[in-house]
């Protein structure tokens, strides 16, 4: 049994020794030369670095997506609470929609439309002269077409008592058609004793756009869009 022992330490250490000795004297810059055992043992510690790199790289990227849905978390939560709120008060809301669109149809009706211009000018020169006021200057000026809406500034000078200008600025505002009075200058007339002033305004007036300029808009913006170098 001894004689055995001895025998299995004996052959273990040349195996050993002979395995150690082909790790001996490697030449790094000639890996193609080196013996069996040093190109397994290379092998074996490339593959499992590349593996371990990989496992980190995974393991980084989800560590990273994970932290960016954590941080997407309160503002998810805070967008369902609006959305839940939003369907608690569903009804109300179509409600305050429908309030909405008849406060809008209404304002609407105070714009006039292009043929109820002239009949709108034809109010504003009445309620001039039913205080009592003489027109010096009424002059509608160039339309201004922006979004949904024309706009019209009108030079208006007129010469009267104070009240009865005072008069007609309300009777201006109370138009059914909405009319705007900007940058009134209320001066005095030289050489004139009968306590009359002269008032210069701007008034402005706005009607809807109709169909046809509504369409001719989108075609001028299209075609602006299409230009080279527009911005997009």
């Amino acid at each position: 049994m001894a004689t055995k022992a001895k025998s299995a330490n004996i052959d273990l250490n040349s195996v050993f020794g002979a395995a150690a000795s082909q790790f001996r004297g490697l030449n790094p810059n000639e890996p193609g030369q080196w013996p069996l055992l040093p190109k397994f043992v290379a092998w074996i510690a490339i593959a499992v670095a590349i593996v371990a790199l990989g496992w980190f790289s995974v393991i980084s990227t989800a560590d990273d997506e994970l932290e960016a849905e954590r941080l997407r978390e309160p503002a998810l939560k805070q967008d369902y609470r609006n959305k839940l709120a939003q369907a608690v008060n569903l009804e109300e809301l179509r409600k305050q929609k429908l309030q909405v669109e008849e406060y809008v149809t209404q304002l609407e009706k105070q714009l006039p439309g292009k043929a109820e211009m002239d009949a709108l000018l034809s109010d504003i020169n009445q309620a001039g002269l039913g205080r009592g006021l003489q027109f010096e200057l009424f002059r509608p000026g160039q339309v201004v077409v922006k979004d949904y809406y024309a706009e019209l500034p009108i030079a208006v000078k007129v010469s009267g008592r104070y009240h009865d200008i005072g008069s007609f600025a309300a009777d201006v505002s109370n138009l059914s058609r909405i009319v705007t009075l900007h940058n009134l200058v209320l001066t005095t007339p030289p050489r004139d004793a009968s306590g009359n002033l002269i008032m210069e305004a701007t008034a402005r007036t706005y009607r809807y756009l109709d169909a046809e300029e509504i369409q001719a808009m989108k075609k001028a913006a299209e075609k602006s869009a299409k230009k080279p170098g527009a911005k997009k």
